[in-house]
């Protein structure tokens, strides 16, 4: 393992795959002062109908690579990570890893903004099996709306596999994504705002809306989760001191990077070096 310097303390962010440069982008928007290492396991991916055990098990490893790496502060940008490993991990394992440092979710940030954007009360979800299963958003939501909103969900099975095989614009992506969409609204058809599930889903947007009716407000969790972390970080300067600012960034990746460079640099809009590493 290769040293690291010790005044490198980079913000980490974890994904399943490529979905989550999507929150890292707007998060490094956001925040651009800091040093982020990003690692995506798209060896392993996608985590969406993977057991509750095996989740844990590989969101646990990444976090302890991250920690490695100098990492202080660690966001989980996977909604099945953290609606499936995340809270044990904070309760279990990090005390036992160390309590100074932080693994935050995306999924809490996300259900905060909610009550600000429905005006019925009726709100929808489009996630991963394993994100809808689990349960997480109507939990979470009703936490934060003493349970005044009526949440409805829908599993998009199809939707990450179209995102990772650059399928945006297909004939296949119209019909899984018109029929996911009709599905949800046959369920309720009074939702008037949907949270999108899945850090992929943005990659999604022109053809979601495509079939979402014109008054459903969406909402994307990038630029949510970056106002989200800011705010975290102003509430604790203890944590924000520590954090490293040079503005760089770091890829990593359990894949080829042959194979991750390329989509990495379109998620992000510029072209992007990454490191391959084993888990």
């Amino acid at each position: 393992m290769k040293l690291v310097q010790q005044d490198y303390k980079p913000i980490g962010v974890f994904d399943s795959g490529y979905g989550g440069l999507t929150i890292l982008k707007s998060i490094m928007t956001e925040l651009p002062q800091y040093d982020y290492i990003y690692l995506g396991d798209n060896a392993r991916a996608p985590y969406g109908s993977r057991s509750y055990d095996v989740v844990y098990e590989y969101t646990l490893q990444a976090i302890t690579h991250l920690f490695s790496q100098g990492c202080e502060l660690i966001i989980v940008a996977c909604n099945t990570a953290s609606a499936k490993a995340l809270r044990t991990i904070q309760q279990n394992d990090l005390p036992l890893i160390d309590s100074s440092k932080r693994v935050l979710g995306v999924i809490r940030p996300s259900v905060e903004k909610i009550p600000q954007y429905t005006s019925n009360g009726h709100v929808g979800v489009l996630g991963t099996t394993g994100t809808i299963l689990s349960g997480s958003y109507p939990m979470e939501i009703a936490k934060v709306s003493n349970n005044e909103i009526l949440v409805t969900q829908e599993a998009c099975p199809m939707w990450v596999p179209l995102v990772e095989n650059d399928e945006l614009e297909s004939v296949a992506a119209d019909y899984f994504v018109s029929r996911n969409i009709q599905n949800l609204f046959e369920k309720d058809p009074q939702i008037d705002t949907v949270i999108l599930g899945c850090t992929h889903y943005p990659l999604l947007i022109p053809t979601i809306q495509k079939f979402l009716p014109s008054h459903v407000q969406l909402l994307e969790q990038g630029p949510i989760v970056a106002v989200s972390l800011r705010d975290y970080l102003n509430r604790h300067p203890e944590m924000e001191q520590i954090c490293s600012k040079k503005g760089s960034l770091k890829l990593l990746t359990t894949e080829s990077v042959q194979n991750f460079e390329p989509r990495a640099s379109l998620f992000l809009g510029r072209q992007v070096k990454a490191e391959k590493i084993q888990l």
